[in-house]
C-alpha cells in the first residue's frame, strides 16, 4: 500500500511527500513514480542534497534517515510495511523527531501500540491507526453512531474468503498476481489479519469477542446480520465479529447499534434503516485504504486527534493456534502469515498468562543464524499454543515488548 499512499498524499491539498523508502528497487521506483516527482537518491542520511518542490528523497535506510540530524522537515510518517520490530524502530525514530505516526500496519499497531503512544505523548505528537483500514472505518462509524445516542452492540468485518489452514504454497499465485508478499497474503487468507483488525477496534471501543476467533457466520446479504447473530445474549457487553462471503452490496464493514426509543425507531424506519426490534444495522460497503490516509494525517496534524489511539482499552489480543500438527522443535519464522500458526482474537482475561500473542512471534535475522521461537512440545492441529511450551529468543521485538509491558 505504500505506493498508493505516495500517490494519494501527493494529490491531497496542502500535503507533500518528502521521502519514499523501501529496500526493493522496483518498489521504490513505483513509489517515486506515484508522487509525480523526480527522485533524489540518499546515500548519506546526514548530508542531503537540496531538494526542490518537484523532487522527493529516495531512501533505502529508513532508520538512518529518520535518526539523522539532517534538517528535513517531516510532519508525519505513514508506516506501511508488514514488519513489526523494524516498523517499531521507524515509528520511535519518527516520534523522537516530533513527527506524527499513521499506522497502515495493523501488526505493529497491536504489538507495540502502547509503547508508541507512551513515547508520542512525551513529544506531543499523535500515533493513530490509518483511516482507511477496516478498523479505522469502523472507528469513524462508531464515533458517529455513539454521538446519535446508540449503544454499540457489534462492530463487524465482512470477509470474502477464509481458510485458517492456508499456507505459502497456496497463496503464492495470488500474491504474485496482486504484487503482495506471500506472508501478507497468507495472513489475509487464514484470517489472522482480520482478527488483528478486530482486536484493534475492540480495544478502541471497549468490545470483545463472544469466544476466541468470533462466530463468523456465512451470509449472502449484509442485512442477514440481524438474523445471523443472537444479540440478546450479549447483555450490555458490545462485541466484535465478522461475516464470511461477499454479501450484497459488496465487502466492507458494519455496525449494529441499540436504540429502544419508539420515536427514533419511527424515524429509522422512515430512513429505510434495516432493523430488528431495537437492533439497527449501519454498514459501509467498502474501505478505501490509501484514499483515506490523508484524513488520518490531517486529523493528527490539525486536530491533534487519532482515528484510533492504540490500546485505548487493553482488552484484546490475537493468540497463536496450530495450523497443523506440529512436532517439538518446530522453529517459527513467521508467527503472522506463516505455515505453522493462525491467530484468533480473544479477550486477554480469557486467554490468560499462557496465551501467546501471535504478534510476538516475528523472527529476527535470516538464514541459519536467524533468531526464532521454538516449540518445546508437540501440538495438534487447532490447539492454542501455550507460552510455557515456547523457547522465546532475545530479539529487538521482545525487548521492546518488555519495555511496553512495564508501562502497564
Amino acid at each position: 500500500m505504500g505506493t498508493g499512499v505516495a500517490l494519494q498524499v501527493s494529490r491531497a491539498p496542502g500535503m507533500e511527500v518528502v521521502f519514499v523508502s523501501n529496500l526493493l528497487d522496483d518498489a521504490l521506483a513505483r513509489g517515486v513514480k506515484a508522487t509525480g516527482k523526480k527522485g533524489i537518491e540518499v546515500t548519506d542520511a546526514a548530508k542531503l542534497s537540496p531538494k526542490s518542490d518537484d523532487e522527493v528523497y529516495v531512501v533505502r535506510d529508513t532508520l538512518a534517515f529518520l535518526e539523522a540530524d539532517n534538517g528535513v522537515r517531516i510532519d508525519a510518517i505513514v508506516e506501511c510495511t508488514n514488519t513489526i520490530a523494524l516498523a517499531g524502530r521507524f515509528c520511535l525514530a519518527a516520534i523522537a523527531r516530533k513527527a506524527h505516526v499513521i499506522l497502515m500496519n495493523a501488526e505493529v499497531d497491536l504489538a507495540l501500540g502502547r509503547l508508541l503512544v507512551h513515547e508520542a505523548k512525551k513529544q506531543n505528537v499523535i500515533v493513530t491507526s490509518d483511516a482507511g483500514d477496516q478498523h479505522g472505518v469502523l472507528a469513524t462509524m462508531i464515533d458517529e453512531i455513539e454521538l446519535w445516542g446508540f449503544r454499540i452492540v457489534q462492530a463487524g468485518n465482512m470477509k470474502g474468503f477464509l481458510n485458517r489452514y492456508g499456507d505459502a504454497a497456496g497463496a503464492r499465485p495470488w500474491a504474485e498476481k496482486q504484487r503482495l508478499s506471500v506472508v501478507q497474503t497468507v495472513s489475509y487468507t487464514d484470517g489472522t489479519k482480520m482478527n488483528i483488525e478486530q482486536a484493534l477496534i475492540g480495544n478502541y471501543a471497549g468490545l470483545t469477542p463472544v469466544f476466541p476467533g468470533m462466530e463468523g457466520p456465512k451470509v449472502t446479504d449484509v442485512r442477514e446480520v440481524l438474523e445471523a447473530f443472537d444479540f440478546g445474549k450479549y447483555g450490555e457487553q458490545g462485541r466484535v465479529d465478522y461475516t464470511v462471503g461477499v454479501p450484497w452490496p459488496g465487502g466492507g464493514v458494519y455496525v449494529v447499534g441499540y436504540c429502544d426509543d419508539e420515536l427514533q425507531k419511527f424515524y429509522l424506519n422512515y430512513y429505510k434503516v434495516s432493523s430488528k426490534g431495537n437492533y439497527h444495522l449501519f454498514f459501509r460497503p467498502y474501505h478505501l485504504c490509501h484514499l483515506e490516509t490523508p484524513r488520518a494525517i490531517a486529523q493528527a496534524w490539525f486536530d491533534q486527534r487519532a482515528v484510533i489511539e492504540p490500546a485505548r482499552h487493553w482488552l484484546n489480543d490475537v493468540f497463536a493456534h496450530a495450523k497443523k500438527d506440529l512436532p517439538a522443535g518446530t522453529r517459527i519464522e513467521h508467527g503472522i502469515g506463516g505455515d505453522e500458526f493462525y491467530g484468533l482474537v480473544d479477550s486477554i482475561s480469557h486467554a490468560g498468562a499462557e496465551g501467546v500473542p501471535v504478534c510476538a512471534l516475528e523472527s529476527e535475522g535470516h538464514g541459519a543464524g536467524a533468531l526464532m521461537a521454538v516449540l518445546t512440545k508437540a501440538y495438534r492441529k487447532d490447539e492454542a499454543i501455550r507460552l510455557s511450551d515456547l523457547e522465546m529468543p532475545d530479539t529487538d521485538l521482545s525487548r521492546m515488548r518488555k519495555i511496553q509491558a512495564a508501562l502497564a
